[in-house]
């Protein structure tokens, strides 16, 4: 059986509905039982594009989105499970590779359209970070090398992207030596689109999910915030060495 390396993560919003777990959780934990190498990833820093005016939930929405992975199946001693923020070399592969990428080709990111789109945002006003996004992405799987992305059709061109990068990156600095970064594989997966409590497609935007922590009985309303607490198995991933070409 073909394994490989995976890094795939959330951005946290706090409890996984159903959506999420046929989505991405039930594929995270099958391709785990398969002996791949999986790096799972709590997207802070991704959060902060759309939501870095009011962080302080935060560390609650970690703690339970966490709760919900280890609820599903994840096994930190299988799976790599960590918080971004947590390891710096994302931020600065991030900004190596902002110089190998122009602003053209990001405003050509088909989900940078949709959202801004779909949250009425002004293009005019979108923040450096916001339009960047994608190449944070990039960051986050090539510090990684890993040979595929678990995506849904609609974030193949990020992989694409981050293919582009690697492939850049390795022209312009190993021309006479191995190349540093792999272009890794976007890895399809095929999933039922849920519909919520209102018959509609399940969105914790709309309201109408069914939460992976609700009772059989009913689906439980007016959740309260809980204290967060340090999670075992969750940190810094094994050492991020930073490698020169050759």
């Amino acid at each position: 059986m073909k394994t490989g390396r995976i890094l795939s993560g959330m951005r946290p919003t706090g409890r996984l509905h159903l959506g999420n777990y046929v989505g991405a959780l039930e594929n995270w934990v099958r391709l785990q039982d398969e002996g791949w190498q999986n790096f799972h990833m709590v997207a802070d820093w991704h959060m902060l594009t759309t939501g870095y005016e009011d962080t302080s939930g935060l560390q609650s929405d970690i703690h339970e989105m966490v709760v919900d992975w280890l609820a599903a199946g994840l096994d930190p001693e299988k799976s790599v499970i960590f918080i971004q923020s947590d390891v710096k070399e994302h931020a600065e592969l991030h900004l190596l590779f902002s110089m190998l990428v122009s602003k053209a080709r990001l405003e050509r990111v088909p989900t940078l359209k949709e959202q801004i789109r779909d949250l009425h945002l002004d293009e005019q006003t979108i923040s450096y970070g916001h339009l960047g996004y994608s190449v944070l992405q990039a960051a986050d799987i090539l510090l990684y090398r890993a040979t595929h992305v678990p995506v849904g059709e609609d974030q193949v061109p990020h992989v694409e992207l981050t293919r582009e990068i690697a492939r850049r990156f390795n022209f312009v600095y190993c021309r006479d030596r191995a190349p540093v970064f792999p272009e890794p594989e976007a890895q399809l997966t095929s999933f039922p689109r849920l519909r919520g409590l209102d018959g509609h497609r399940m969105s914790k935007s709309v309201g109408n999910t069914i939460l992976l922590a609700d009772s059989r009985s009913r689906p439980a309303r007016g959740r309260r915030r809980r204290r967060p607490r340090r999670l075992r198995g969750v940190g810094v991933p094994p050492q991020v060495q930073r490698r020169r070409c050759g």
